[in-house]
């Protein structure tokens, strides 16, 4: 599997070329956000490490660029701008993980091959709880018999509490099933998305369970669509 890693500092470039290679990956390096546009159009390429302080791109632009082509493969981002509006950020423009710099290389090589672990060929296609089919091969989302358009974090974020339905799930729950990361006390990402699949399903289908988290309710209905946003991450 090729991995194109998408760093400007040589010495972490090749820190993470000789780890990623010892254990069976094959990687490419591009230094500037250019080279990146350009080797993350190849079909062969299976997951994008990127540097966000690039030479001549902001990282976050390579991201884009990189969507904008159509190019789907996993995108983890590796960066010293571990701010939660920089995740959110990175998250909403389609990565699917981030890591903040200084890192422990075992949890990088963990979050590669979470992101590279293929989606179950049979048996548990498509899940369903509380009036919400989701079929996680397609990505499709109906809510009471209307298409429900997710991004891909929202997404992640409802799988999970669909494969949980009635079970409490706390924040550090949420964090490391839909999107492998650490708990940060000091983040609201949660409460963030979950307002956001409230806004779109209706606000009684997840449940805050004071103290504890928070749970679907597959009793409950999906409602229309709320006109109000939620609060900005802080």
């Amino acid at each position: 599997m090729k991995l194109l890693v998408v760093e400007d500092e040589a010495r972490i470039a090749a820190f993470l070329k000789k780890g990623l290679t010892a254990h069976g990956y094959a990687v490419e390096w591009a230094h500037t956000g250019a080279e990146a546009l350009n080797l993350g159009a190849g079909p062969d390429v299976a997951l994008v490490i990127l540097d966000l302080k690039l030479p001549d791109l902001d990282g976050l632009e390579v991201l884009a660029g990189l969507r904008e082509r159509g190019a789907m493969m996993p995108v983890l981002i590796l960066s010293a701008r571990g701010a939660v509006d920089d995740r959110v950020r990175g998250l909403d423009l389609g990565a699917d993980d981030y890591l903040a710099k200084p890192f422990a290389f075992d949890e990088l090589l963990a979050r590669v091959r979470a992101r590279l672990r293929p989606w179950p060929a049979t048996g548990a296609g498509v899940l369903r709880a509380g009036g919400i089919c989701l079929d996680v091969l397609t990505r499709r989302v109906t809510a009471a018999g209307r298409t429900v358009s997710l991004s891909d974090r929202e997404f992640s974020l409802l799988r999970a509490f669909v494969s949980h339905p009635r079970r409490v799930l706390s924040r550090r729950d949420l964090l490391a099933m839909a999107w492998d990361m650490h708990f940060d006390p000091r983040t609201n990402l949660v409460d963030v998305y979950v307002g956001y699949l409230r806004r779109k399903l209706g606000k009684m289908i997840i449940e805050t369970v004071r103290g504890a988290g928070y749970r679907l309710r597959p009793d409950g209905r999906p409602g229309v669509p709320q006109a109000r946003e939620p609060a900005a991450p802080r």
